[in-house]
């Protein structure tokens, strides 16, 4: 198993202590025969869980984005009641009204029995009326001044309050009001696919430590029965019988194995701040595992088949494209809207200083006004339309990515129920010849107590136990993540959050 955030000449170190260890001794004790007591300060692997999906920044970003998508959501229903508003203000006029250019002299009608005429000033002398450069002269003339039709506009103050109900807006509301609404599903939707990664790269570091773990247990094992055959080889040279080549090699295997063992020593540090990083701790939090100590796999068996409608629906990144799709639809609708005619109701009070309730009184007065707009639209040379096919293309575009998604769902279960199948018949495997491979060793060793075994036969029980015994730790692990893996494609991997 490969994790990203491990270097890769990490991978390779663990490559060469693993070959090494095949040529270890009985002494290395592995963590399921480990008989050391869980510390108290030991975190489970549901704490760590717990931690990360707590302090995990990228899930706290969803989950305000969860809450801005309750706000728009509320905003959104605010479209359906009256807005009121409140306008006012004041102006300065450098000059005041004259509604008159000069003084006026009106002249004056009187009845004379049948109608309205004009009393005229006559000639004497011809009996016609008088006139002056061609206009007859009135004998009575009514006189209106300039300063009489003028007033006082240098400051003006004005202030409205007005509401506005909409009637009909041609669906735009409504639309939007349940596109909010599926975006704060959507947002919860992503939220919950959030913390199922969240959830795998946790356990997926978690058991990485808990496998390093032992293997450093196993690489110190070995170092130990280097050292042990190195005094050993020492004693039959200094007796003369052995050579200082045997001695010379075994002291380069003692270097190399305790160059790969501080190699083992720094990634399983790596990986603990690796998982420490994803807790939301300090890097340098030093972390104990209780399964370190006794690791369990789980040994229930694999499903074979599996219900994909069940499948679809408890995937939460097929429902946030499902959500997409509703979305676009309604968007579509919002760009329908456009086409459509709105209607409103308008109602407002206006007051003005100086005002014409009564003449242009310096004083506030004010009146009500209601009315209704009606909007519709006549010819945009085909603009609405065609941003309304715009927004149907986007939703049948998100139809085809939902396919597409269930079919990548397809594979991933079946990719995934295939491994976790296969993990299982390795861990039966491996501990069919763990079992045999100790069963073997115990034969080896009465057999050298017996004197009819040598001690190369010995040691090669040993080292076939060790191997198997390893080749168990990595199955055991393997079994954990696919069926971790297994449970998140399938839905159902456990994530809940506050």
């Amino acid at each position: 198993m490969r994790l990203p955030f491990l270097p890769d000449n990490f991978h390779h170190a663990i490559g060469g202590i693993l070959s090494m260890i095949i040529l270890a001794s009985p002494l290395a004790t592995t963590a399921q025969e480990s008989s050391a007591p869980v510390p108290a300060d030991a975190v489970s692997l549901d704490s760590c869980r717990a931690m990360a999906l707590t302090n995990n920044k990228q899930m706290r970003i969803q989950s305000e984005q969860i809450r801005a998508a309750g706000y728009q959501k509320k905003e959104a229903f605010a479209a359906y009641l009256p807005q009121i508003d409140f306008a006012g203000g004041y102006m300065y006029n450098s000059k005041d009204i004259n509604i008159l250019g000069s003084d006026q002299h009106l002249p004056i009608m009187n009845f004379d029995g049948q109608g309205y005429t004009f009393d005229l000033v006559t000639n004497p002398a011809t009996g016609l009326p008088l006139t002056v450069n061609g206009t007859p002269v009135p004998k009575q003339v009514a006189y209106l001044p300039k300063s009489a039709m003028s007033f006082d506009m240098h400051n003006v103050f004005f202030g409205a309050v007005t509401l506005t109900q909409p009637i009909y807006m041609g669906g735009k509301i409504v639309a939007l009001n349940k596109i909010t609404g599926y975006a704060e599903q959507l947002a919860k939707s992503l939220h919950s696919n959030g913390a199922q990664d969240v959830v795998y790269a946790v356990d997926a570091a978690y058991w990485q430590v808990v496998s390093l773990n032992a293997k450093k247990k196993l690489a110190v094992s070995y170092v130990a029965l280097l050292d042990t055959l190195h005094r050993n080889v020492q004693a039959m040279v200094d007796q003369g019988v052995a050579t200082r080549s045997d001695l010379l090699t075994v002291d380069v295997k003692l270097n190399e194995a305790n160059v790969d063992l501080v190699k083992v020593d720094n990634g399983l540090a790596l990986s603990r701040m690796a998982l420490a990083q994803l807790c939301g701790l300090p890097v340098n939090t030093p972390l104990t595992l209780k399964d370190e100590y006794a690791p369990q796999a789980d040994e229930a068996p694999i499903a074979t088949t599996y219900n994909m409608t069940d499948v679809y629906s408890r995937r939460h990144d097929l429902h946030a494209l499902q959500l997409g799709i509703k979305i676009a639809d309604q968007q579509s609708k919002v760009a329908l809207s456009s086409m459509l005619p709105t209607a409103a109701l308008i109602g407002s009070y206006t007051v003005s200083n100086p005002n014409m309730n009564d003449g242009f009184a310096k004083k506030f007065g004010g009146s009500w006004h209601i009315g209704g707009v009606i909007r519709i639209p006549l010819w945009h040379w085909g603009g609405d339309y065609n941003k309304y096919r715009a927004a149907r293309t986007e939703a049948n575009i998100m139809r085809l990515r939902l396919e597409e998604a269930k079919e990548m769902v397809d594979l991933q279960v079946s990719q995934a129920a295939f491994k976790a199948r296969e993990a299982m018949k390795t861990f039966d495997m491996t501990r069919t010849n763990l079992a045999k491979a100790s069963e073997n060793l115990r034969q080896a060793e009465l057999g050298f107590k017996e004197g009819v075994q040598t001690p190369d036969n010995v040691m090669e029980a040993q080292t076939a136990w060790l191997k198997a015994n390893s080749e168990n730790i990595d199955a055991e692990i393997d079994v954990s993540l696919c069926r971790v893996y297994l449970s998140k494609v399938l839905g159902t991997l456990d994530a809940a959050t506050e």
